[in-house]
């Protein structure tokens, strides 16, 4: 074969990389399935080989996205069925999908890693349930169009109920029940969102979509108004917005620690599509639908802190803790959202990323750590019985030996967990936020106290006592199980339990010393959602595969 040929192959061979996210955990779930239940190690280490793949391809896809829109194979666009947007199917990859991906695909790998131990005999299905949860993950972050935004999310949504109700038991049936019952509802908003933006667009693709939005005739903007806002809905409520959100905390405090885990990250496919869809489809170049449902965004995510930050303290069982935390997150990044401050979009995609990684760290961390609480730290829980926060699960048999030091390393990843949940120094929860604030008051125009708004001072405050909740929850919870102890047990963890909480919190503190080339990263993501046209040409321009 010719150099010229052997390059030409390479590059249709990258090309392809973008839809290997998507097509090899399906292909896997598919395979698993008539796999007989018996044979759980088989099923666990394909499902871990599949995604493992998915990881290192994501992880080639974000340098690729980093190095720049040239190094991009397809020039980030992959045309199904080689027709060209708006007609055809088409998966979009710039910085950030190439780093929801990344971020997705390695909680997936720690969660399935940690599950090997022993809850995926807990049920029938896990692994093929697992792949299915992978591909709409990736499939969301990666489709250019809203209808097949609908078809991932519903495999995603369809995917978390049955891992939901994994490992069986009264209370996670019954915030099963819930949980299906809210989603299902949310669907149904989503669908006539869908069809109400298409009927007056007549297109659902949303680079095509940006583009048409500011030449629509004004009884067709209300319209797409109309359905975007209903859009919007479906999309809070996976995002946890208050009042939206009264489901969250009873469900994921009832998943399976590597549920759970995954999970983090279902409430970020939420506000990923309400920053891609503000910024590209209601981006500066709308005209009058510019920064539609800002307002909203901005008073929601207040709410929404101010309630997971009562929840936070409230909390006494450290699962309900651990969701109220999820909670503070979204709050958090959809108030950052509604300020509508560009200087700030760095900061926030940072925080969620570092948000994410620590949330699925500490719902791992839990169940390892409450294999070691006595009945005299109990004492000191009395008022738990009185919140609610029993534990209703039946009492599980202990798994694994006692690794040396046990309690020092768990002490250790519970007291990373809580500086980077309450946002201390030095690490990089303390960066994203000083990141966060920085971009609200780093401004010409800001300098003077007196052009600062009364919702950027709201803000400030919320963020501030959120991160003071979180400290003083967290040191309740950790003198109660560390050192409370009249009679302490050590528990027994395996290496593949404690393993990927390491790997979770490591990856949090490398986030902390390469915080520079994180951040120039995150800015260069930024520029890119600011500039919504340029995103949009490149999407309706791209050439079909053989120059057709």
């Amino acid at each position: 074969m010719s150099t010229e040929g052997s390059h030409r192959a390479v590059t249709d061979w990258l090309n392809h990389l973008l839809i290997l996210p998507i097509l090899l955990p399906l292909a896997v779930a598919a395979v698993l399935i008539p796999i007989d239940e018996r044979d759980r190690t088989l099923k666990g280490a394909v499902g871990f080989a599949s995604t493992l793949v998915v990881f290192i391809v994501a992880t080639i896809l974000m340098r690729l996205a980093a190095a720049g829109e040239g190094s991009l194979p397809g020039g980030g666009v992959y045309q199904l069925g080689n027709w060209p947007a708006p007609f055809g199917i088409v998966l979009v990859l710039d910085r950030l999908s190439a780093l929801m991906l990344c971020l997705s695909s390695g909680l997936a790998l720690a969660a399935q890693v940690y599950s090997m131990a022993r809850w995926h005999t807990a049920g029938h299905h896990f692994h093929s349930l697992f792949q299915l949860l992978v591909a709409g993950l990736n499939g969301a972050f990666l489709t250019g169009d809203l209808f097949n935004l609908f078809v991932f999310f519903e495999m995603m949504l369809a995917a978390s109920y049955g891992l939901l109700l994994h490992g069986s038991g009264p209370l996670r049936v019954k915030a099963g029940l819930h949980y299906v019952a809210i989603n299902l509802a949310a669907s149904s908003l989503f669908l006539i969102g869908v069809s109400l933006i298409y009927g007056a667009t007549g297109t659902l693709n949303m680079a095509d979509l940006a583009q048409r939005l500011a030449a629509l005739a004004p009884e067709s903007r209300r319209l797409v108004e109309t359905g975007a806002a209903v859009l919007g809905v479906a999309f809070l409520v996976k995002a946890g917005m208050w009042p939206l959100s009264f489901w969250l905390p009873t469900a994921y405090a009832a998943a399976t620690p590597p549920v759970a885990a995954v999970f983090a990250i279902l409430t970020k496919v939420g506000i990923y599509v309400i920053l891609r869809l503000h910024m590209l489809v209601f981006g500066t170049a709308a005209g009058a639908s510019a920064g539609f449902g800002q307002d909203w965004l901005l008073a929601g995510g207040m709410l929404t802190i101010a309630f997971g930050t009562i929840g936070v303290l409230a909390s006494q069982a450290m699962g309900r803790l651990a969701a109220y935390a999820v909670l503070v997150s979204s709050g958090t990044l959809l108030a950052a959202i509604g300020l509508g401050r560009p200087e700030m979009l760095a900061g926030a995609l940072l925080y969620l990323v570092s948000s994410t990684l620590t949330i699925a760290a500490f719902f791992l961390l839990i169940e390892l750590v409450e294999r070691g609480r006595d009945a005299g730290a109990d004492v000191l829980a009395v008022t738990m019985e009185a919140y609610g926060d029993f534990d209703e699960d039946e009492e599980e048999e202990e798994v694994g030996v006692a690794i040396p030091g046990t309690m020092a390393i768990l002490g250790l990843c519970f007291c990373l967990c809580a500086i980077l949940l309450s946002g201390l120094p030095p690490l990089s929860g303390f960066i994203a936020k000083f990141a966060l604030l920085r971009g609200l008051f780093d401004l010409p125009e800001a300098r003077e106290a007196s052009l600062i708004s009364a919702a950027d001072w709201i803000y400030v405050a919320l963020l501030i006592l959120s991160g003071l909740a979180a400290m003083i929850a967290m040191n309740r919870v950790g003198i109660r199980t560390f050192w409370a102890s009249i009679e302490g047990t050590i528990p027994r963890v395996v290496v593949i339990e404690i393993a990927p909480v390491a790997v979770l919190l490591a990856a949090c503190i490398f986030l902390s010393f390469q915080a520079g080339p994180a951040m120039r990263y995150m800015q260069a993501t930024a520029d890119d959602l600011l500039a919504p046209l340029v995103l949009s040409e490149r999407v309706l321009s791209a050439p079909r595969a053989g120059g057709q």
